[in-house]
């Protein structure tokens, strides 16, 4: 699709901007860090000497590389966390309005995959996944299918009840079979909130691909008897979600035409 160069160049800062923020989610919105700092108070500090971050250090990408990734009061070094990751939503940003353009699907695809981005790097670290990226992703996700009419809303509500109820009853059935919780909570709220994104048929889709994925990395651990006691499922959720967003429609074809030569 050819886009306009002034409309990709504002979608890249936008990513920019919205990585800047979403490396401040993946820091504060850690259960042990919530205690201590909201998302917007106390202004960004140096981790290392604690000194305030001015405007000019806090330019997203650039600051890190005029100050050669170091802290301007100190010297310290600062993670290479913060550029990747605005990097990388800037590029997601990118991709998604050269692949949908100027669109409601764009938005779509930016703000989910901003929101995947975010609950997997928090899941792989802290085996958690916070209730704000969840009740966010669910309400922009509904609010972004009233675009679409009464047809819209209607599938993304079946499409959260669908990803809860699915996941819900996962979770139960599993802390039947193995005596222990099979499911976390923010598992169970995440597919509330892609369902709204993706549908129901979605859901399916991303369940069945986030288990693949699982699979994959958790059956050789099996086998080499390195088996951890807690996997982050919602990093494979988040790749199964973002495989069902972009290629859901594709294979939902490809599935009826497999049925119908069958």
């Amino acid at each position: 699709m050819v886009v306009d160069p002034i409309l990709l160049v504002g979608a890249g800062l936008l990513g920019l901007c919205v990585g800047s923020f979403l490396n401040v989610c993946i820091l504060r919105l850690a259960k042990e860090d919530k205690k201590q700092r909201s998302l917007f108070h106390p202004p960004s500090t140096c981790p290392r000497c604690g000194r305030r971050i001015g405007w000019r250090d806090n330019v997203p990408v650039v600051s890190w590389l005029v100050l050669r990734g170091r802290c301007r009061s100190c010297g310290q070094p600062i993670s290479m966390q913060y550029p990747i990751i605005e990097a990388v939503v800037a590029v997601l940003w990118i991709a998604a309005v050269l692949a949908y353009g100027p669109t409601v699907r764009f938005v779509e695809a930016a703000v989910l995959g901003t929101i995947l981005l975010g609950i997997a790097i928090t899941d792989a670290r802290h085996y958690l996944i916070p209730d704000e990226y969840n009740w966010t992703g669910l309400v922009l996700g509904l609010g972004l299918s009233l675009t679409a009419g009464v047809p819209g809303f209607i599938e993304g509500v079946l499409g959260a009840a669908t990803g809860f109820a699915l996941l819900y009853a996962v979770g139960l059935v599993g802390g039947w079979v193995f005596k222990e919780e099979a499911m976390g909570g923010g598992d169970i709220k995440m597919m509330a909130m892609v369902g709204a994104f993706v549908g129901w048929k979605g859901v399916l889709l991303t369940v069945f691909a986030g288990a693949l994925f699982g699979s994959l990395v958790y059956v050789p651990l099996l086998v080499l008897g390195k088996r951890k006691r807690h996997v982050p499922f919602g990093v494979f959720l988040a790749m199964g979600a973002a495989v069902a967003f972009v290629f859901g429609p594709a294979i939902y074809d490809w599935y009826r035409r497999f049925l119908g030569a069958a």
